[in-house]
């Protein structure tokens, strides 16, 4: 298949353009190289893509309507996996137009695209952030989530009405799919994971928000990849039993589905941190906080109707994926 990528240089990005060049797709990957982190770290994630013969790499923002247009006409796409978009909750309360630009500017371009040149499949990245202020776990796709806490979580809601709305009004099938606090080598330094090993490694004292007091559903970077791959190659289809009295959120009457990719095992931020000090070998110095803007205290996935689709649960053990993260990011920096 020949398959649109974007994000590639994106963390989720880079391993998922890697699982299918492995398996023989042709894969066009764009990016925009912006500087929200470091672009170094963004080219040389792209290191790992450039030896095949099956991937190019084309440097474009999404938010370029023309751009975007054109890519598509010129290259015709059997299916695309987009997920591009500004990420981060934190950084919408201090930049909310970049969230406009990329995240729904953007998917309404990629959305064009797939409308115009007959994509065959859609799939692209939600975010557990989707569920906001709910507190009924674990968070199910048929929840409802009309109560978002950050403009972040507002952005990615909105991309699944508006996969919607184009797989109703034109046929595209379109799979969201809600990631759960993805780690794992080649991760963004803006994420826990990053941020804890590089100050226990260094001796800097690492923020504890909530005063440790949280639960995330930590979900290694291979089980993502393998929820990705298997949506992509199962396309959305209409939901037969779909009642419009009683909706179910995640399933539509049009070819549309959203589901939960998460480890269904919630884990104390005290203990992720634990597992961190194991893995370095070294005790952290902790700054306890309070809770932060637009964050929430748990993430739990069920994962019963990834499960049901793809007979794939995803279940990396969090000391194992830990223990690779902390690997890699030593080999990389060097740390002694």
């Amino acid at each position: 298949m020949k398959i649109l990528l974007t994000g590639a240089a994106g963390f989720i990005g880079m391993h998922t353009a890697l699982a299918l060049l492995k398996r023989g797709d042709e894969v066009v990957g764009i990016d925009n190289l912006n500087d929200y982190y470091d672009p170094q770290l963004k080219q040389d994630r792209l290191a790992q893509l450039t030896p095949f013969p099956g991937f190019r790499f084309v440097k474009l923002d999404i938010a370029d309507r023309e751009g975007v247009a054109g890519l598509f006409a010129e290259e015709k796409f059997d299916r695309v996996v987009h997920l591009a978009a500004q990420a981060g909750v934190r950084y919408s309360l201090e930049n909310p137009h970049a969230y406009v630009d990329s995240n729904l500017v953007g998917f309404v371009n990629i959305l064009e695209g797939c409308r115009h040149n007959a994509v065959q499949h859609l799939v692209y990245a939600s975010s557990s952030s989707v569920y906001g202020g709910n507190e009924k776990t674990p968070f199910s796709e048929q929840d409802a989530v009309d109560h978002p806490v950050s403009l972040y979580a507002a952005t990615k809601k909105a991309n699944e009405l508006m996969a919607h709305t184009y797989s109703h009004l034109y046929g595209i099938p379109t799979t969201g799919l809600r990631f759960f606090t993805v780690y794992g080598p080649w991760g963004r330094p803006d994420m826990a994971p990053w941020l804890f090993t590089s100050a226990i490694l260094e001796g800097r004292t690492i923020k504890v928000f909530n005063h440790g007091k949280m639960l995330r559903d930590f979900t290694y970077i291979d089980d993502i990849v393998e929820g990705v791959v298997r949506t992509l190659d199962r396309p959305a289809e209409p939901d037969a039993s779909h009642d419009g009295k009683a909706p179910n959120p995640a399933t539509s009457k049009a070819p549309y589905r959203v589901f939960n990719i998460g480890n269904q095992d919630p884990v104390p931020l005290m203990d992720f941190i634990a597992a961190i000090e194991a893995a370095t070998g070294r005790e952290a110095h902790k700054e306890f906080l309070p809770m932060q803007p637009g964050d929430v205290p748990v993430t739990s996935a069920d994962v019963s109707a990834l499960t049901a689709w793809t007979d794939f649960t995803p279940g990396t053990p969090l000391g194992e994926g830990v223990e690779k993260f902390v690997a890699w990011f030593q080999s990389r920096y060097s740390h002694k």
